[in-house]
């Protein structure tokens, strides 16, 4: 059961409308790293997940995100001001102003739509937390580089709580992986020498890896 509370999970603003740094925002809401995919991904993987502690990570996490969703949604909404002007996005989605009269839509910042090919679940507990711990960190990247490219001190703020909750996420993953780490496929297979060999193949010249014993994986001890 979801129910939708009336206050953002941040509070959001702009110092001014900037339609093409809406453009570039939008990536963070129907892109391959964005609130949605990640909303998505943790929700599905919760489906099946028998350690109830480890589930209720998963679904709050998810809703979570639900709610940062709703907090970049806003932001692009401010952004994109009360006009329709496809002229000032110079580079990127004009989707926002020629079909959807400045609603953020579920597209990326090049305007292509959301997939659920972003989604990715395997139903392995140990994969899927791994994925999510890359998700997490990809989404950190792309904030990032959006921070770098705003002077909107408003703006600014919400994409830092956004930085430091993905860096939470990230972290809350990492302990559950702690956890179960000795489980599912880390411990389904057997192994045999192949397993602790490393292949120096960038010849010529040394590699500081080579001769180094690859250590023994969980499911072999």
């Amino acid at each position: 059961m979801f129910k939708h509370e009336k206050q953002l999970f941040h509070p959001v603003g702009v110092e001014r409308p900037n339609p093409q740094y809406a453009a570039l925002l939008q990536e963070q809401l129907g892109g391959g790293n964005g609130e949605l995919k990640a909303a998505m991904q943790y929700m599905s993987q919760s489906f099946r997940i028998k350690d109830q502690r480890i589930k209720d990570l998963f679904m709050d996490i998810a809703a979570e995100e639900l709610g940062h969703m709703e907090m970049v949604a806003q932001t692009i909404s401010l952004l994109n001001g009360h006009d329709v002007d496809a002229g000032r996005v110079e580079a990127g989605e004009i989707q926002t102003h020629v079909q959807l009269g400045l609603n953020p839509g579920l597209i990326n910042a090049s305007g292509y739509s959301w997939t659920a090919d972003y989604v990715t679940v395997t139903g392995d507990l140990c994969a899927d937390i791994l994925s999510n711990i890359a998700s997490e960190q990809r989404a950190k990247v792309v904030y990032e580089y959006l921070y770098r490219q705003i002077e909107d001190k408003q703006v600014r703020e919400t994409i830092d709580f956004l930085l430091n909750r993905e860096e939470a996420h990230n972290q809350m993953f990492r302990d559950a992986f702690n956890e179960v780490q000795d489980s599912g496929s880390n411990r389904d297979f057997g192994t045999t020498k192949a397993a602790k060999m490393y292949f120096s193949l960038s010849n010529p010249g040394p590699n500081t890896f080579a001769g180094n014993e690859v250590k023994e994986p969980a499911f072999a001890r």
